[in-house]
Formats: structure tokens, C-alpha cells, sequence
């Protein structure tokens, strides 16, 4: 049997997650563009969760959105590297003023 996760040691606080890695802190830091994609992942682990008796894709949502929320927490950056990843991948610059929505989408993200 292989174990990924263990309350065994949890953080000074009590908390079993990790700073930011609680569902609530996770939406709470993503852009609003992105909560209702948070929340649908969220929801869908959350029911293979419960029929499968098994958290790991349950975790492995989470720490996804974690990561994004953590891209995002620095929104200068953030829209800095999105417009870099569209750039590399359709080989054109990105428009001065076009909407981060469709930069996003031109990257994939």
C-alpha cells in the first residue's frame, strides 16, 4: 500500500493543509474568472471522492488550483506570463490592451 497523505504531521496551527491549501483560502485567492472552474473541479472531486472512497484526485484538484491561485496572487506577473505562454505557443505578439480572457484562452489556460 502506498500512502500519499498523512495527518501524522500536522503544521504548528493545527491545520491539517498547508498555508493556502484549504478549499476556501484557494477560491478566496483566485481571480473571479476563475472561481466557478474552481468551484465545478472542486464539486466533481469532491462526488468521485465519495463514490470511490479514494481523496487522491480529490488532492490532486486542490493542489492544482493552489498552484493557480499562487500564479494569480501576483497579478502583474501573472499577466506577464500568460502573454508569454500565448505568445510561444501561436508565435505571435499579443496585442497591447487585448483582454486577459483572451490572451488566456490563446494560451490555453
Amino acid at each position: 500500500m502506498n500512502v500519499i497523505w498523512s495527518y501524522d504531521e500536522r503544521p504548528a496551527g493545527g491545520h491539517p493543509l498547508g498555508p493556502g491549501a484549504a478549499p476556501a483560502a484557494i477560491r478566496a485567492a483566485l481571480m473571479a474568472t476563475d472561481q466557478g472552474p474552481f468551484d465545478t473541479a472542486y464539486a466533481a472531486a469532491l462526488a468521485e471522492a465519495r463514490q470511490s472512497l479514494d481523496l487522491s484526485g480529490l488532492f490532486e484538484t486542490l493542489e492544482h488550483w493552489r498552484r493557480v491561485a499562487v500564479l494569480q496572487s501576483d497579478p502583474v506577473n501573472y499577466v506577464r506570463m500568460v502573454r508569454r505562454v500565448a505568445e510561444t505557443l501561436t508565435g505571435e505578439p499579443v496585442p497591447d490592451g487585448e483582454p486577459l480572457e483572451l490572451t488566456r484562452a490563446k494560451a490555453g489556460l
